[in-house]
């Protein structure tokens, strides 16, 4: 009986596995099978694209070339997937090159599309269209009178781009306002991607595009403030604002300068082989100095990656308002004898996992820009103005210090002319050549600016400096 059993079950296990062994057959057999009809389905499209070719080819009403037609379906089949994939020819992908090493020829802005028209990323400072004053969100609906609509991307930038010298006129439709034309000169674009200076005690870097260089400059600027007085640098604040991007490797290398570990950015394609992780190396060139990273809705792809980075650390407060949400990566695929293709192949994701796609980075504090005026101040009574008020000290009456004693008043016009005369030049520096009025700093003139200097000096209150100077 016990033998019977153990035949019974071995006989169970062979059939078993016997059904196991027809089932992976006919899994295999039915992928094969898919695999064979997509194959098959795959050609009788080649046939349908090369169909359409030879009635062109042979039927167009003006003759065209061959290799117009297939860089133009080559084209067009990039541009369907997504803004940002395209198709470069030889001279195309030659200025790409150019530009992306920090000097180029045309109007100095970053562009994409959307509904057919070509919409202002931002403009690149000290460009002819950043002097023009086109904004981030401005679209261009013609160019020198002839529709933007139904051009593709790389079509519409060609034309864009010609000679140094030549004007060109671009229609632009912007929020609250009625179509109007500006014209513009084109010139060669040089780009200076980092700029710095010292707004009294804090540190102040402007990056205004990731090339070749850009990591490079912003150590030379860390390094530049931390001669001149490290021991009075409160704070540092890295502009980000109209900053459309560049090169992936120059924002992590950015990155990388203000964070000590971890990961700053990680790249996730369609086979999760290719996933990718980019991680800080030890050593903060800024000391752990507080930081804050200024971002509006110009900031885009790489700068997101920066401002995300040091947001998800930690490391900086993000303010500003929310960033444009490209998040997706584009690798340049040369094409021998044929130029190149820019075809998105993966969406990037801070390290904290969040893709910004279409979403964008929410700064944490919401600043939007605005003008600064002056509000004349109400005339009200202080202390000091009642009679018999007490003094600071020893019994002083209000009015004794400064020379204010047995009575005498201080005649303010009086000290301001001598005042005038006394400092000669750097009053009359100090006011505006035409109205009289006092010319502003850049941060004066700049809100966002203002708020963040703000920030910092009063963190700076809170700092272990301030903490050690009072025991």
């Amino acid at each position: 009986m016990k033998q019977r059993t153990i035949i019974l079950t071995l006989l169970g296990g062979f059939f078993s596995i016997s059904l196991l062994g027809l089932s992976y057959l006919d899994i295999s057999s039915a992928t094969a099978a898919e695999a064979k009809k997509e194959e098959v389905d795959t050609y009788r499209l080649l046939n349908l694209f090369g169909d359409v070719f030879e009635r062109v080819r042979a039927d167009y009403v003006d003759k065209p070339t061959d290799e117009e037609l297939v860089e133009a379906a080559v084209a067009g089949m990039l541009a369907s997937l997504d803004p940002h994939s395209s198709y470069m020819n030889a001279k195309t992908y030659e200025e790409m090159q150019v530009q992306t090493r920090g000097s180029f020829g045309g109007l100095g802005i970053e562009v994409t599309m959307e509904n057919g028209l070509v919409k202002v990323v931002s403009p690149i400072d000290d460009t002819p269209a950043y002097r023009a004053g086109l904004e981030p969100g401005d679209f261009i609906s013609h160019l020198d009178g002839q529709p933007v609509l139904g051009l593709t991307l790389s079509k519409a930038v060609e034309k864009m781009r010609g000679p140094v010298g030549a004007k060109i006129k671009l229609t632009i439709r912007r929020a609250g306002r009625d179509p109007f034309d500006v014209s513009i000169v084109r010139d060669v674009v040089k780009i200076r991607s980092v700029r710095n200076r010292m707004e009294g005690d804090v540190g102040y870097i402007r990056i205004t595009s990731f090339s070749e260089n850009t990591s490079g400059g912003v150590e030379k600027a860390l390094k530049g403030f931390r001669e001149k007085d490290e021991d009075k640098l409160q704070g540092i604040v890295l502009d980000l604002r109209n900053n459309p991007g560049g090169l992936l490797d120059q924002a992590i290398a950015v990155s990388d300068l203000f964070l000590e570990k971890g990961e700053i950015v990680s790249t996730r394609s369609r086979r999760a082989e290719d996933t990718q992780r980019y991680n800080a190396r030890p050593g903060d060139e800024a000391k752990g100095l507080p930081l804050v990273v200024l971002v509006n809705g110009g900031s885009a792809s790489a700068s997101e990656i920066v401002a995300g980075a040091l947001q998800d650390h930690r490391r900086a407060i993000v303010l500003g308002t929310k960033s444009f949400g490209k998040g997706s990566v584009q690798t340049i695929v040369p094409l021998s004898g044929h130029g190149a293709m820019r075809l998105t192949t993966a969406r990037y994701y801070t390290p904290s996992g969040r893709s910004i796609q279409a979403v964008g980075i929410e700064p944490d504090i919401k600043v939007e820009q605005a003008r600064i005026e002056v509000v004349e101040p109400v005339d009200r009574r202080r202390e000091a103005d009642l009679r018999g008020a007490l003094g600071q000290k020893n019994g002083e009456k209000n009015g004794e210090k400064n020379g204010e004693k047995n009575g005498e008043k201080k005649d303010p016009k009086k000290d301001d002319v001598n005042a005038s005369k006394k400092n000669g030049k750097d009053a009359e520096q100090e006011t505006g050549p035409e109205n009289g009025e006092a010319k502003k700093s850049p941060a004066q003139q700049d809100y966002q600016l203002s708020r963040a200097l703000d920030l910092l000096r009063g963190l700076s209150l809170f700092s272990g400096k301030t903490k050690s100077r009072s025991g």
